[in-house]
């Protein structure tokens, strides 16, 4: 029963399209990038989605995208089905939406578009926010036909959905570009303050495991069982949009700092991974990638494909993303059969191994992973030190490094077993002391 004045919002009646175009370079099977285009619908609480699509076109008509008998074929359905919103999965020129919206009398969002809604919907931060308004406006310089009342909003979303001024047509750019040039001065400064947090963490030289991987794949739910965070993660595309860290101890006692980033999907909007790259840096600077797959979706490969090819674009060097552990998420909704499958499908120049974020199957195994990886060749030594030197034995204690300790003519010797990085990073950080000793 519902409580007195309470009203249910009402959602907008939604379709989904995709364009299945033929293209050579087509990797996706189009029923399967369908599917994740409803689940990106869906991320946005809004809309309902009331019909779904995959409409063949072989030749894109540059003024309306589809051919005249399938746009008149499918104003009939808009109309019939009461539809508001029609989502198409691709990119739409601004001619050919202000063609389709005038043909069938409803608001056209394209994929770029949609996905920028939802990360405006989900971000959290200071740098989300900011990053996602100037993807956005990037990307509205060139829709005239388009409002942009979200630079006022008072609620998540950006104003592509619904809102007041959807049919003003706004061709102010200065105020654009202002509004652009605001936002780049407001990130340089978070960014700044981004680099100051490395430059602490540098001090606190903990090795840093960046998981990365297809949205949806389970990063969060992973990350949720290996610190006892609490990280939002949901069975939806996108559910984690700002970086998380926190500390884990490994099998060997070492400490690592675990990154959770942002999922990567396909066809990512290139004003989003222009934006996102100061919060993908962790990724740039992590000493360990985790890709996370969700083994049990039949277009895990494809997807593996896209992250790769994300990696890339970011900077990430080829010996990097080779030198990178496949964490197969999911396998619990496989059977044996599905995951010999997938081992006999399997990259054999990719480490990998098969485990469960829900269930926690192989958790320890990949923590022993993790560990063997990040392991440099140990060696004994004794570091000789002044009495004075507190900060620096505690340091090497911190670490557990130190097997055993003497004090000898008010000399401190610590002996040590360390590796070559752990090493260098105390003579670097204690120079000081070490020299005047």
């Amino acid at each position: 029963m519902s409580k007195p004045f309470e009203t249910e919002v009402a959602k907008t009646r939604t379709a989904v399209l995709h364009p299945d175009l033929r293209r050579a370079d087509q990797r996706r099977a189009p029923e399967y990038a369908l599917a994740e285009a409803v689940s990106l619908a869906h991320a946005l609480p809004e809309l309902e989605v009331v019909g779904e699509q995959v409409v063949p076109v072989p030749r894109p008509r540059p003024g309306y995208l589809f051919g005249p008998g399938k746009t008149d074929e499918l104003a009939d359905w808009i109309a019939a089905e009461q539809i508001a919103l029609v989502i198409i999965d691709g990119p739409v020129t601004p001619v050919q939406q202000r063609n389709l919206e005038k043909a069938w009398k409803t608001k056209i969002l394209d994929r770029t578009g949609l996905i920028l809604e939802i990360f405006a919907d989900r971000a959290q931060t200071r740098e989300g926010v900011l990053q996602v308004d100037l993807a956005a406006l990037s990307y509205q310089k060139t829709r005239l036909v388009r409002s942009w009342t979200h630079l006022e909003r008072q609620r998540g979303g950006l104003g592509f959905v619904g809102g007041p001024g959807e049919t003003q047509i706004e061709a102010d750019r200065r105020a654009l570009d202002e509004r652009i040039n605001q936002i780049r001065r407001a990130l340089e400064k978070v960014v700044k303050t981004r680099g100051l947090h490395r430059q602490a963490r540098a001090k606190v030289p903990y090795p840093i495991v960046a998981l990365v991987g297809y949205t949806n794949a389970g990063k969060s739910t992973l990350f949720n069982r290996l610190t006892g965070a609490d990280v939002m993660a949901k069975d939806m595309l996108f559910a984690t949009l700002d970086p998380t860290m926190r500390q884990v101890e490994l099998p060997s006692g070492q400490t690592v700092i675990l990154s959770d980033t942002v999922g990567f999907i396909s066809d990512l909007p290139t004003q989003l991974v222009a934006a996102f790259r100061a919060t993908l840096e962790e990724v740039l600077d992590a000493d360990l990638i985790l890709h996370v797959r969700d083994i049990a979706h039949p277009d895990s490969a494809v997807q593996a494909q896209d992250v790769r090819d994300i990696l890339e674009s970011l900077g990430v060097a080829e010996e990097r993303r080779n030198a990178m552990i496949e964490v197969w998420n999911k396998v619990d909704l496989l059977d044996e059969d599905g995951l010999s499958a997938a081992e006999r499908a399997a990259d054999r120049h990719a480490r990998h191994l098969a485990i469960s974020a829900t269930t926690g199957r192989n958790l320890p195994e990949l923590l022993n992973e993790i560990d063997a990886a990040l392991r440099d060749p140990v060696s004994t030594e004794v570091v000789d030190l002044p009495l004075s030197a507190g900060e620096a034995a505690a340091w090497l204690h911190a670490r557990k490094l130190v097997k055993s300790s003497d004090v000898s003519d008010l000399r401190l010797q610590l002996t040590v077993e360390w590796s070559r990085k752990q090493k260098a990073q105390f003579y670097k950080l204690h120079r000081d002391i070490i020299a005047v000793s």
